[in-house]
């Protein structure tokens, strides 16, 4: 068990907390100028980090002996990112809470109650997609290249799968009968969390890896070169070995793959200006040092950009891109480096690394509230990137799995990509559910209902429901059906499915939730994030005392520093410039061909 100093606070910061949940209880953080705003959020997250994170006792997993390359690079597998505690952060460890583990209770008498086929069906099929037109759906695929870096339960139990009822009149396919939904494989020693198969470290696992194995796999040379197998077209080669295959797992469709291939292609840019600059180095330093510039970039990435697009609230947008650049501002912070030793006037990137008294882990509740599918549409038109002529229509059953791979190799990146950029994902409300992710075919050949799972998910892992999760998270829970939703329809269907509010799912009431302007998901999610996504940050070394130019070279931090998606993108398809051309957030919808001066 890892033994870690508390985290406290002086009385002053606790009255200012306080001060701080009143005022969002009396008005709202979001109701605020954005300054006011701001100080609102910091006294919320400081409630958060003292009473929302909770050790499960680490777990399994045992660290390889201590090497000295480790000091300047991420290992596979996740160990000796806290050199301290080598296991902490390892793929294999346990997930974290962010409510009370004697709390975390997983159902059992209610597991079924009420049915999630039927809530699945009736609150979360889609007949008609909305789309979030803030956004591209470039958006959608970047969260999901996140969710497969952060975390995964793996694929489950199916000795031990649930058997969801069907009723009479639901058009569940014959040969899909029974729907089955594999449990989630248990912890032997911890009965109130699983395991983390990846490693919950911001270390653009989703490219690289959890293993040794899965990283050999994808180098290029045999598996001991510098660079990444990546196609002269652009596209990443996947092994063709079945146990390391990601077509062969569930969850990978040509929008992942279209993000790892770009990724792939950046860090062999990357190791090309690497290459450059300091030619002594071996294949083995130069891919190390490659990984930790793409994997810091990725982060910057998502903090200053995917993060602001998708909660688009003036104060939100002022607190991510203070996360990494502190309130003292971007020129500031890239012109002469850290200012002040404290978080927010310079930012949490290049300060003192902090777990805030617990381990670091991600929760069981961080992964529920990352269940973001119906950001994933159906259909998809593929577009020419200099005409926006439609050059092929897809279904998302086409571009998954095996086949997905297959259609990835004829389709072109800039086509992909600027059909991507100009096209809306859905809205993350109820009744906008992917219809193929309802009847979902697994690489074995099973259907399921991965709407149905989510549900079934959240009560297994012993997530609380939506009202007692806002308790634990410090907010008000919803007096009435009627709180959720202004819609009178969805109101009747949430009485007739729950019969009490305080029975809602989670995932049910974030989607119906009414949210703070500009955001895409709910305030309840939120409070989740502004945890967690600072804690990313926060306990990662390679972003705190070691994000600097003797760790990542002069070059590979100047890469980091200079460049986000945009670059990235026009780095490899310049051909995109004028699709880009003043578009200031590269997630939000881009200029489509037929709409630039002639």
């Amino acid at each position: 068990m890892t033994t870690l100093p508390p985290f406290t606070e002086s009385l002053p910061r606790r009255l200012y907390d306080r001060l701080a949940q009143w005022v969002d209880h009396r008005i709202g953080w979001d109701k605020l100028p954005t300054p006011a705003g701001l100080l609102v959020l910091i006294g919320l997250r400081d409630i958060l980090r003292r009473k929302n994170l909770y050790d499960t006792n680490d777990g399994p997993g045992t660290p390889a002996p201590f090497d000295s390359a480790y000091l300047t690079a991420r290992t596979a597998d996740g160990s000796y990112n806290d050199l301290g505690e080598p296991a902490m952060g390892m793929a294999g460890r346990r997930f974290g809470r962010n409510v009370p583990p004697d709390k975390a209770v997983p159902e059992t008498g209610t597991r079924m109650t009420p049915n999630p086929r039927e809530v699945s069906r009736r609150l979360l099929t889609r007949t008609t997609f909305q789309p979030a037109t803030s956004l591209n759906l470039l958006a959608a695929t970047w969260i999901q290249f996140m969710v497969k870096d952060w975390f995964s339960h793996g694929q489950g139990d199916m000795n031990r799968a649930y058997d969801l009822p069907l009723d009479a009149t639901d058009p569940w396919p014959e040969e899909g009968r029974p729907l089955l939904v594999p449990a989630t494989v248990p912890d032997p020693d911890n009965p109130r969390t699983t395991i983390n198969i990846n490693t919950p470290w911001w270390d653009g696992s989703s490219i690289y890896g959890d293993s040794a194995a899965q990283q050999k796999a994808i180098r290029a040379d045999g598996g001991t070169g510098a660079k990444l197998n990546v196609s002269p077209s652009g596209v990443v080669v996947l092994p063709d070995d079945p146990s390391l295959d990601p077509s062969l797992v569930p969850g990978f469709w040509v929008g992942l793959a279209m993000m790892g291939s770009l990724f792939s292609a950046e860090h062999n840019a990357v190791v090309d200006a690497l290459a450059r600059a300091y030619p002594d180095w071996d294949d083995e330093e130069l891919f190390q040092r490659a990984r930790l510039v793409v994997t810091a970039l990725i982060a910057k990435i998502h903090t200053v950009q995917w993060t602001p697009a998708i909660i688009a609230h003036p104060t939100t947008v002022a607190a991510l891109r203070a996360n990494w650049y502190g309130v003292a501002g971007q020129r500031i912070r890239d012109t002469f480096g850290r200012v002040s030793s404290n978080e927010g006037i310079s930012g949490i990137v290049g300060g003192e690394h902090d777990h805030y008294g617990v381990p670091y882990s991600l929760t069981e509740e961080f992964s529920i509230v990352y269940r973001m599918h119906p950001l994933i549409p159906d259909d998809y038109a593929i577009r020419h990137w200099a005409d926006d002529e439609r050059i092929a229509q897809h279904t998302l059953r086409e571009f998954s799995g095996p086949a997905g791979k297959e259609l990835l190799g004829k389709i072109a990146m800039t086509d992909l990509l600027y059909s991507f950029g100009t096209s809306n994902p859905g809205a993350l409300v109820l009744h906008n559910f992917p219809r193929f992710l309802q009847e979902f075919i697994r690489s074995d050949g099973r259907y399921t209902d991965l709407a149905a799972t989510d549900m079934l998910r959240t009560r297994e892992l012993g997530v609380p429901r939506y009202n007692q999760f806002r308790r634990f998270l410090h907010l008000k829970p919803a007096a009435s059906f009627a709180e959720l939703t202004d819609d009178p329809d969805t109101q009747q269907t949430l009485r007739d499915l729950y019969g009490d509010v305080e029975n809602v799912d989670t995932i049910v009431g974030m989607f119906a939730e009414k949210r703070p302007q500009g955001f895409g998901f709910s305030d309840t999610a939120f409070r989740i994030f502004i945890l967690m996504a600072s804690r990313r940050l926060n306990s990662d070394r390679f972003f705190t005392e070691y994000f600097t130019p003797e760790v990542y070279s002069e070059v590979g931090y100047r890469w980091v520093v200079e460049n986000d998606f945009t670059t990235v993108l026009l780095r490899h398809y310049p051909q995109l410039r004028s699709s880009l051309a003043g578009v200031k957030n590269p997630f939000a919808p881009w200029r489509s061909a037929g709409a630039r001066p002639s």
